[in-house]
């Protein structure tokens, strides 16, 4: 049934059913994939805002909408396998705790690391949700209904294959932009999830700075053990991003010279020197929205920008802030096209993750 299902989804988009033409006559937006847009428009988790997020008919949607880049966030499974996640849990989105109920650890949660490949292939990928009062709450109401049609976790080498089979049959080169989730969690399990990342990737001939992919991470410590040992080893040189936290949400963790793990701080990071220093490891910087637009300040009609990008342009880095949603919409907006307007050309990002990348393209498309 699952495979029945892509290979229709597959035929659909091909036939230009969502809007866009065939590769005979490729649409304006598609011919944009080849980086003429002005601005980078980045597939947050494929076209999510429509199909449940990371599956692969997410990621066909989004790439027939004419994408530069796709998003793949990893974590790794008990028997040493990627997979193509936003969390290093599967209880968000699957039915995990149906099927394999007592397998959480001592917070609750069930981690992918402690399921196999085959296990995790066997759960039913949905639209994120929250447990209230013991009953699932879809998180984004209006999106895709949740446990509805049939969606499965699959592998980075799938989604790879999957990517680079549409280029070939569609004459595209549509990129990867791939995180690597709590490499400092997967340090505390005994695996290295960042080299893990970076064989397959060389494996698939993603080696140098021309090749079209971004390798992006939360983990500082992590990006610089990265550039400055794994790269180097394994005679790679990728573009890297640097993504940036809040320090409350304890998104990262490092090692002390006496062994503890403690919560990263990301503040020091937000410094001219703190830039400065992230610029000898990276080559972009991924901020959050409101690290870009003062949430605070900002009213509607009144835009108050920070100073993250030009530090980040100062020190030669791109910005690709995360994540344009027009059903999250901030206070200051009442649309996600102001929302792209104030993070794109107010703010003077270089790109941005969205979850509907068809209306991220149409308007730098047709901005003036």
């Amino acid at each position: 049934m699952k495979k029945i299902f892509y290979a229709v989804l597959f035929v659909l988009l091909l036939a230009g059913l969502f809007g866009c033409k065939s590769n005979n006559n490729v649409s304006s937006e598609a011919d944009m994939s080849n980086g003429k847009l002005e601005k980078t428009i980045i597939a947050h988790r494929g076209a999510s805002g429509y199909i449940p997020e990371h599956t692969l008919a997410s990621k066909a949607l989004a790439y027939q909408m004419g994408v530069p880049f796709l998003e793949q966030d990893l974590a790794m499974t008990k028997d040493n396998r990627l997979v193509v996640i936003h969390d290093h849990f599967l209880d968000r989105v699957t039915d995990v705790a149906d099927k394999f109920p007592g397998r959480t650890r001592d917070d609750g949660r069930y981690y992918v690391i402690d399921f196999t490949l085959d296990e995790i292939k066997s759960l039913n990928f949905m639209e994120g949700f929250t447990v209230k009062d013991g009953r699932r709450v879809q998180d984004y109401p209006d999106r895709f209904p949740m446990g509805k049609s049939t969606f499965e976790i699959h592998t980075f080498e799938e989604e790879i294959e999957f990517i680079q089979g549409l280029n070939k049959t569609l004459g595209k080169d549509v990129g990867l932009y791939v995180e690597t989730k709590a490499p400092w969690f997967h340090k505390q399990e005994g695996k290295d999830i960042s080299k893990a990342t970076l064989e397959v990737l060389k494996k698939y001939g993603y080696t140098t700075k021309d090749s079209n992919v971004y390798f992006q991470t939360f983990d500082f410590p992590d990006l610089v053990y990265v550039r400055e040992k794994l790269m180097p080893e394994m005679d790679m040189d990728l573009k890297t991003v640097m993504l940036f936290a809040e320090n409350s949400w304890n998104e990262t963790y490092e090692k002390t010279d006496d062994g503890l793990w403690v919560p990263f701080d990301f503040d020091k990071l937000r410094t001219p020197d703190g830039m400065a220093l992230v610029a000898k490891f990276a080559d972009g910087a991924g901020p959050s929205n409101d690290m870009v637009i003062d949430k605070t300040l900002s009213k509607k009609g009144n835009i108050v920008i920070t100073d993250f990008v030009k530090l980040a342009h100062d020190n030669n880095m791109v910005v690709h802030p995360y994540t344009a949603r027009k059903d999250k919409l901030p206070a200051y907006v009442d649309n996600i096209d102001e929302l792209y307007e104030a993070i794109l050309y107010q703010a003077g990002a270089d790109g941005l993750f969205t979850d509907f990348p068809d209306l991220g393209l149409n308007f730098v498309k047709n901005h003036k």
